[in-house]
């Protein structure tokens, strides 16, 4: 009950929250329809088909006219809803009024005239709306026409040939131009020195300086052994087992926070001097993300490939290789941050083609050949799963590393390779997405285990149990679901791509003439939640307050609640519908085309779900009633919509399909009363005294207790067997379900009665007669005489 009235809480707090959302789109959405200026609007329009026909401007620029169209875009989608409101009451008077007559059938002119200046209304109050979804289908044009170009020159870009590193003509160009940024950098230096401005502000600023630089010093030097220490004390003497992941995780995290922090205290430090110029800015800057992706790929390898049990057999691997890829894994990260440092000054100090190509070729071969070893590792290591782990965790972590080892090679090998013809871009975008996909795929799998000890912890559950439990594996898919736009984002996806894939996500798809959208799904959900509390409380309510006081039987209250589950899961349905707004009017036809073929599958189904709600109707049978049906016969234990369970006598369930119930020939010994009869048969000898026998059996039946005395019971002299003297019992009993009981009695005290009186209770006997029986003692049989001779015969006549 307490949780019922939990639920229906929290579903009356989202139903307002789903109530009060409409109202106040609403409202925004008459303010924008009162504040578009289209104005405004037509030269925005006419420059971005100007920009768009001519395709020369730059991506930076088609990307902040693409921003401010899509501002506009958004205004039109929400003036489209203004007068939703009078449109409909303008509709539904104009249906009131009724169609026109045909030709030739005059009608009041008080009603054309009333026609007309609705029809006029209707479109006065429409005009805004249609100028918005104009607007609207020109912006979203618009938006579409400039990704198409961005994603054209994307893919030119990276289709591009450029010159191959690997000719020497370009050596010589690259390293002065790498040496001149370096050498420009300590000019720049130099000259801020010179300057009596710089030399001044750097001696204002320098106790701020000293102290950046002694955290830095401190962070720097001590911040990575105290991490590590304190990482192996809880992991070695931590009190309570089950906070031990936890308190490992988060204390790891110090390994990448101190040293980081150490060095953005020694940027802040050198920053504060004001003595570096733009380039050493951008040296600055780079510095503390090239420190970051190195020790966040250090700290990511020492979790997925620690030398603790609890943490190195999440691949299995051997020590040996655990060691190697904590170290491919460290120089992953500080090669991606060369390349961040490489690409930034070469930006900046515009490099030409062929100095950045030969500049950056020697950074993708390493992160190529580490990719290749690393993806060698990974496929060598995963070993072929047999039949009865094919379907386990284990075979699909098996199958799933052994497809990411043959990636890995493959991207280890093309991207060096592309990158040597020419393809410079195209080397790029197959190396470091392919190492930033990796590290997202790492730390997701570290975060699987922090929440499967997070679960522990909280629920107080073992190792095994945490692995089996479902919500772990749910809060693992969550993060999944949530790190796909990050995947997106490394492979080439603009921002501006995820947002307009956000933007139709809530704007929704039509089915039918039915648009499905998020807020229309979460009206849905929480009104059907609610009327299925409500049906469930008042369900509760009935079972335990109202039906037990009064005078209807078991079975009667079980129909009561089945239907008021029904009518109330029904009704909650309907309500939904209508509260999210889905008219399924216009899914009649394909409703129509669909029932023939969903009648000819779901036959059965809908035949057994029909005969349920006859049952619970009428009521032939009830829970706890002792039914025979299909040769089948026990207790009805429960009727469901589908189907009924009987438990036999042998305590089996059987279920029972409710069109059986209902078209079959059911036998109910408990309908309406426990009332029942009993028959026990019995023969005598042939030559006892019937009459004798008659008495007798009727005071065994009169004497038995649970024997109803009216109507009398009966004694039947049945007839003659072939044995026997045939005789049965025939009583009514007060309680059936003791049929068997009363039986088992009346033959003890049959026994017993006979035996006194000297009735002989006769049983078949059989003669057998056995031919030689002295082959069966071992004795031959004596040779028989020869039979004569008809010569024999004759001779003797004749003599």
């Amino acid at each position: 009950m307490r949780r019922l009235v939990a639920v229906l809480t929290l579903c009356l707090i989202g139903l307002a929250a789903v109530a009060a959302g409409p109202t106040i789109l609403l409202a925004q959405t008459q303010e924008v329809a009162a504040g578009l200026d289209y104005e405004a609007w037509e030269p925005v329009a006419l420059r971005a088909e100007s920009v768009v026909d001519d395709a020369r401007a730059s991506t930076t620029a088609l990307e902040d006219l693409r921003a401010e169209i899509v501002a506009w875009r958004q205004r039109f989608q929400q003036a489209q809803a203004a007068n939703n409101s009078r449109t409909t009451t303008l509709r539904d008077q104009i249906a009131a009024l009724g169609e026109p007559p045909a030709e030739g059938v005059e009608e009041p002119q008080d009603i054309v005239d009333r026609r007309k200046e609705l029809q006029s209304q209707l479109q006065r109050a429409e005009a805004p709306r249609l100028k918005a979804e104009e607007a609207h289908l020109r912006a979203d044009g618009l938006v579409k026409e400039i990704d198409a170009i961005i994603r054209e020159r994307q893919t030119e870009r990276l289709l591009e040939l450029g010159p191959s590193p690997l000719n020497p003509a370009y050596w010589t160009e690259a390293v002065l131009d790498l040496r001149a940024s370096l050498s420009r950098i300590v000019e720049e230096t130099r000259a801020a020195w010179e300057r009596p401005a710089q030399r001044s502000a750097f001696l204002e600023n320098l106790p701020l300086t000293g102290l950046f630089l002694v955290l830095a010093l401190i962070l720097l030097a001590r911040g990575r052994s105290w991490m590590e220490r304190l990482t192996r004390y809880v992991q070695r003497d931590g009190k309570d087992e089950r906070y031990r992941g936890l308190q490992g995780f988060f204390v790891s995290l110090g390994q990448v926070v101190l040293p980081v922090g150490g060095i953005v205290m020694l940027t802040r430090a050198l920053t504060s001097t004001q003595l570096f110029g733009t380039r050493g800015d951008i040296l600055l800057d780079a510095l503390p993300a090239m420190v970051l992706s190195f020790f966040f790929a250090r700290w990511l390898g020492l979790r997925l490939f620690s030398d603790d049990p609890t943490h190195g057999s999440l691949l299995g691997l051997e020590p040996g290789k655990r060691a190697e890829l904590r170290l491919y894994s460290s120089l992953l990260g500080l090669l991606f941050g060369v390349s961040i440092l490489l690409v930034g000054l070469g930006e900046h100090d515009d490099y030409p083609e062929a100095s950045r190509a030969v500049l950056t070729f020697p950074v993708l071969c390493l992160a190529g050949l580490i990719l290749f070893r690393l993806g060698s590792i990974l496929h060598g290591n995963q070993s072929v799963p047999d039949a009865e782990e094919e379907e386990t965790v284990t075979g699909l972590r098996a199958r799933l590393g052994a497809l990411l080892g043959r990636g890995l090679v493959l991207v280890g090998i093309a991207g060096p390779l592309i990158g040597a013809v020419g393809y410079n871009t195209a080397a790029m975008f197959f190396i470091y997405p392919t190492v930033l996909s990796i590290g997202l795929i790492g730390l997701l799998l570290v975060l699987q285990g922090v929440i499967l000890d997070a679960y522990a912890a909280v629920t107080k559950k073992t190792y095994e149990q945490t692995h089996e439990a479902l919500t772990p594996v749910l809060i693992g898919f969550l993060l999944v679901v949530v790190s796909l736009p990050l995947f997106a984002l490394f492979w080439g996806a603009r921002v501006a791509d995820l947002t307009e894939l956000w933007t139709k996500f809530q704007k929704g798809f039509s089915v039918a003439g039915v648009t499905i959208s998020p807020s229309v799904f979460l009206t849905f959900a929480v009104v059907f939640a609610i009327g299925y509390a409500v049906t469930r409380l008042l369900q509760s309510g009935l079972r335990t307050t109202v039906l037990p006081k009064t005078r209807i039987d078991v079975g009667g209250r079980t129909a009561i609640l089945s239907g008021i589950g029904y009518v109330g899961i029904f009704l909650s349905a309907i309500f939904a519908i209508t509260s999210a707004g889905i008219d399924l009017s216009s899914l009649a036809i394909v409703a129509g085309a669909l029932s023939v073929g969903i009648g000819f599958g779901l036959q059965n189904i809908v035949s057994n779900f029909v005969s349920g709600i006859i049952l619970l109707i009428e009521r032939p049978i009830a829970e706890g009633d002792w039914i025979e049906v299909g040769g089948q016969s026990g207790y009805v234990r429960d009727i469901s919509v589908r189907s009924t369970r009987i438990e036999t006598f042998d305590r089996t369930d059987v279920i029972v399909p409710n069109a059986d119930l209902v078209s079959g020939v059911v036998t109910n010994w408990t309908r309406g009363n426990l009332i029942g009869r009993v028959r026990v048969p019995v023969g005598v000898a042939y030559g006892t005294d019937t009459r004798l026998v008659e008495n007798i059996l009727r005071e065994i039946a009169r004497d038995h207790p649970l024997v109803t005395l009216n109507p009398e019971p009966a004694v039947i002299f049945m007839g003659f067997g072939a044995d026997s003297m045939d005789f049965e019992i025939r009583a009514i009993l007060r309680d059936v379900n003791f049929v068997l009981s009363v039986k088992s009695d009346m033959n003890h005290e049959i026994v017993k009665r006979f035996a006194e009186a000297g009735v002989e209770i006769p049983f078949a006997q059989r003669d057998v007669w056995l031919r030689n029986p002295e082959v069966l003692r071992g004795i031959s049989p004596a040779p028989e005489p020869a039979a004569p001779d008809d010569d024999d015969d004759t001779r003797e006549e004749t003599a």
